[in-house]
């Protein structure tokens, strides 16, 4: 096994893959697969250790906390909406609340302008319980910012924002 594979680990994976890539593909755009290759890295990796050190002791899933997080912050939402702003499909939505329901952290009622639509909110013990673990996130938030200065966090922010206002990006939402 050659050094540069014995070394390898999951951010040098990334040099590896672009130069074998770009060897066999010449035409392939090196640049736009470093990027996103490096922005699906970082974001797994950010997933993961918020997963791991916040929301797993809790009993939660990353998509889990993503539907909590959408209810805090619109309650009541139909459950249609909690998939679109979580980015996540109705069935996967469905059987989350399930089980956040199940656990009491979120209760369902029938909407009262459609008798089809399902309505969330968080429970009062809901409520409690994000509230601690999203304090608790997003101090692991700010260990992950505090690797950039002021000036890099901004620019890096507004880099990402004006990649997610791109067409490409809408239309890519649209199909959700």
């Amino acid at each position: 096994m050659p050094d540069q594979e014995r070394d390898l680990d999951y951010w040098s994976f990334v040099d590896v893959a672009i130069g074998r890539t770009t060897r066999a593909l010449p035409a392939v755009d090196a640049r736009a697969m470093r990027l996103v290759l490096s922005l699906h890295r970082a974001a797994n990796a950010i997933v993961y250790d918020l997963e791991s050190t916040v929301h797993r002791p809790r009993g939660w899933s990353w998509p889990g906390f993503r539907v909590l997080f959408v209810v805090w912050l619109t309650t009541p939402v139909e459950a249609k909406r909690v998939a679109q702003l979580s980015g996540m499909s109705r069935a996967a939505v469905s059987a989350l609340v399930n089980t956040l329901e199940r656990d009491g952290l979120v209760s369902r009622r029938q909407a009262s302008h459609d008798r089809r639509a399902v309505e969330l909110s968080l429970t009062a013990e809901g409520e409690r319980v994000f509230a601690a673990a999203f304090v608790e996130h997003n101090r692991r938030e700010r260990d992950w910012a505090g690797a950039l200065d002021d000036e890099e966090l901004t620019t890096l922010t507004a880099l990402l924002e004006k990649l997610m206002a791109s067409p490409v990006a809408a239309a890519a939402n649209r199909r959700r």
